[in-house]
């Protein structure tokens, strides 16, 4: 009997460090407040060899990685990708995933960030992907929404399909909900800038259905933000609107974030020789990401 007991608490104790170590490599997301530093014109001289001033314009709304689209606010012909490919003709770009056709598109860019993270999912043995449907156009959008009808499909220019950020990923196993990849991406996606857009919870914020194949690409730290808080990004906009400026901390990585509504034309200091990113919302401002 002791030497059952002795077992059992050996095997115990084995469970609780692998639960503690495993935690130890978990990446820690720090996210708080900060006050967004801008220097009034008697400091204009100190900060002007530490910061650079960056011009933001009211078409900026309508450009970028974060852009809503949804029943309420539509695709702008300015905010498709420009660099929309024939993922069949780049096989570069395919390696460790099938393609449901010969005539699937996607920005070259997200096209490279999905390689990456199908490269990453190959090394946990999680490889059996496919590509379903990527970019379209809105006479192809239009063509499937007059095919499918409104249960199916959504008319021209309120998909995501139409900015070129989106793409639906499938198993040659099995339906995705139940697949490992679909476990995996759900799990993952985040690391390399994608999220789960249509989340089985969050149904009555993004007013779609679940949709566990149905990717989008908005970019670092922006969806380690929304995997940490649970957002779908209908609330991460939101979120930043009300908060304006948050940081996040990760890795040793520091993330300052600011929204600006755009009324007209504005010019704001951001810390000079750091990398920033200008995403509009495709609503009402622009969001501005500066990695330290």
């Amino acid at each position: 009997m002791k030497k059952w007991g002795f077992l059992l608490l050996l095997v115990l104790c084995l469970g609780l460090s692998y639960i503690n170590m495993d935690s130890l490599f978990e990446p820690k997301i720090e996210i708080q407040q900060y006050n967004q530093y801008e220097p009034d014109q008697e400091e204009d001289e100190r900060t002007e060899s530490n910061s650079s001033k960056k011009e933001i314009t009211e078409d900026q709304i309508y450009l970028g990685n974060l852009l809503l689209v949804n029943s309420s606010y539509p695709v702008q012909p300015e905010s498709v990708k420009s660099d929309i490919i024939n993922l069949s003709a780049h096989g570069e770009l395919t390696q460790g995933y099938g393609l449901l056709g010969s005539e699937i598109y996607l920005s070259e860019d997200i096209a490279h960030r999905f390689s990456e993270m199908m490269a990453a999912a190959e090394e946990e043995e999680v490889r059996n992907f496919s590509i379903t449907s990527g970019f379209r156009d809105f006479d192809e959008q239009n063509a499937l929404y007059q095919e499918m009808g409104s249960d199916y499909a959504l008319p021209a220019g309120y998909s995501e399909h139409n900015l070129g950020l989106s793409l639906d990923v499938g198993s040659t196993q099995m339906r995705m909900a139940e697949a490992p990849e679909g476990k995996w991406i759900e799990q993952n996606a985040w690391k390399y800038g994608f999220i789960l857009r249509y989340p089985k919870d969050k149904t009555d914020v993004t007013g779609i259905q679940y949709e566990p194949w149905h990717i989008r690409y908005v970019g670092f730290p922006h969806s380690a933000i929304m995997k940490e808080k649970n957002f779908a990004l209908e609330e991460y906009l939101d979120y930043l609107k009300k908060e304006t400026h948050i940081s996040m901390s990760m890795n040793g990585e520091k993330y300052n974030i600011a929204y600006y509504p755009i009324s007209q034309s504005k010019t704001i200091n951001v810390p000079a020789h750091s990398h920033v990113e200008i995403s509009g919302n495709n609503m009402d401002g622009v969001i501005v990401t500066v990695k330290e």
